[in-house]
């Protein structure tokens, strides 16, 4: 407000403090609506977002506004503004919605002030994108080019199942994959419940949990516990998450699920404790065996590919990524990650753009340094996660990756792809990060190579960001280049993002 008052604009707030609620926020999607039946339709618009927010309270709003849209983020690790903003510049994209968007540490800066000034003056705000380049222009290696081809012929021959334990998490619009979009690459939803997912734990028995939790114990896994539930990892919470993870590898089984997503964040985190757990075992190719009710072992010596919070574009990306790395005899573990915070370092000596890379608990062990025997598992806090339960914490081990995200681009199917690395920094900066984030989850140091944070920020559709680790820079290239060849044959609109990938 202080910025554009300086600029010699009025501005006025779309909406008053609540004295009764004690906050500012627009809580639902129907506060939203009432909200927005006050705003001029034709004004121009700032939507500020200094934490998580969930896009459908103001989506409907925004889909009918005749103004000009401009989205802003603080950049801040404590008060994650640009992890909502990335929602829901995303979910705007995926709407057809246009607006602007910019973020700022202290919105005193020259970037912020000037594109500021612009979007004040009427223009449309353009972010530089020339890291950029359609598929279309670039050429792929053959042995690439034929293995795409290869696995996007048998997924449409032979179809894929995405379990989605209920849809829509969070407000994530953007998360959600039109069934026409995904139909078209042959990949289906099996619609799940997670009420199914709480009657198929009671199945459970207490012996079969302890195997799970025994399994763990022995790999060196640490579990930070205590004895008050109410702030403390119990035992009896990990037992219950222990049932969590046969439970679902079961119901997976039952409907041949390829992947499968929990939402947990409504619903049941009023009946369990959190899925966190659970969902870095299931991206794990070393897990610990589970067993259906008549003694299969389920899914083994493989990764279930799950997807945090539902979200079906890296749902998508997490089937397609196993796919590829199993297939050139690669370490197929994947995750999806929270673009959460960042900044310069020095690394090898050279200053570099060090991202912050964090998601609650779907990181599989083996991306961590140590492994099980490097992770820790703490409860996770209080105020989101009543019934507690424990997350995978850990370091993620320096090496070469492949980024991506699949997003939906006003009715588009597409995917920006780059590479990057996982680089080591020392610990004191580790937990200074940490400290600022959320310390009880496990956490990447990355940096993308040939993007900026302004470009990576101008152009990413998503709070989410899939990565997955090639055995060296050579296989990290081949990976990414089979990768977008084969989105490209399930009809994916592809794009090549930075430098470093051989192409």
């Amino acid at each position: 407000m202080a910025a554009i008052r300086g600029l010699g604009r009025e501005v006025r707030r779309g909406h008053p403090y609540d004295p009764v609620e004690k906050h500012g926020f627009i809580h639902s999607q129907k506060h939203g609506m009432e909200v927005f039946r006050d705003i001029p339709s034709e004004a121009p618009l700032v939507v500020c977002e200094a934490v998580w927010q969930y896009t459908h309270h103001v989506l409907s709003g925004l889909m009918f506004h005749k103004g000009p849209i401009l989205t802003v983020a603080n950049w801040s690790g404590e008060w994650p503004g640009l992890v909502g903003m990335l929602n829901l510049n995303g979910s705007l994209t995926k709407a057809g919605v246009k607006y602007s968007t910019l973020w700022s540490e202290d919105f005193t800066d020259e970037f912020f002030l000037s594109g500021l000034k612009k979007w004040l003056n009427g223009e449309t705000i353009v972010h530089d994108a020339s890291h950029v380049r359609p598929l279309a222009a670039v050429a792929l290696p053959a042995r690439a080019e034929q293995l795409g081809a290869e696995l996007a012929a048998e997924l449409r021959r032979d179809k894929a199942i995405m379990g989605i334990f209920d849809e829509g998490c969070m407000g994530m619009y953007n998360a959600i994959i039109q069934d026409e979009l995904l139909h078209a690459t042959g990949v289906f939803k099996e619609r799940l419940s997670q009420s199914a997912l709480v009657a198929a734990m009671r199945l459970v028995t207490d012996a079969e949990a302890r195997k799970i939790r025994g399994w763990l114990d022995a790999k060196g896994m640490t579990f930070v516990t205590g004895p008050n539930p109410e702030t403390d990892l119990t035992d009896g919470q990990i037992l219950e998450q222990c049932k969590m993870y046969i439970a679902a590898l079961r119901i997976a089984d039952d409907f041949g699920c390829d992947a499968i997503g929990i939402q947990y964040q409504q619903g049941l985190k009023d009946m369990a404790p959190a899925s966190d757990l659970v969902e870095g075992l299931l991206n794990n190719v070393d897990r610990p065996p589970a067993y259906s009710v008549d003694g299969r072992e389920l899914y083994a010596g493989k990764a279930l590919p799950h997807f945090n919070e539902v979200d079906e574009c890296a749902g998508l990306d997490a089937l397609v990524t196993n796919r590829i790395w199993t297939r050139l005899g690669f370490d197929p573990e994947t995750t999806l990650h929270d673009v959460r915070y960042g900044a310069d370092f020095e690394v090898n000596g050279k200053t570099e753009f060090v991202w912050v890379l964090e998601i609650s608990g779907a990181v599989p062990p083996h991306h961590l340094t140590g492994g099980f025997a490097g992770a820790s598992s703490e409860r996770q806090p209080p105020m989101y996660f009543r019934l507690g339960g424990g997350t995978i914490k850990g370091i993620s081990k320096p090496g070469e990756l492949v980024w991506s995200r699949v997003y939906v681009d006003n009715g588009v199917l597409s995917v920006d792809l780059g590479r990057g690395a996982s680089v080591e920094l020392p610990q004191r900066e580790n937990e200074r990060r940490w400290k600022i984030t959320t310390p009880q989850w496990p956490m990447m140091q990355a940096v993308t190579y040939g993007v900026t944070r302004d470009q990576f920020m101008g152009r990413h559709k998503a709070n989410h960001i899939q990565v997955a680790y090639g055995p060296d820079a050579s296989g990290a290239n081949l990976a990414l280049a089979a990768k977008a060849a084969m989105f490209r044959e399930m009809g994916l609109e592809v794009h090549i993002c930075g430098t470093g990938n051989g192409l």
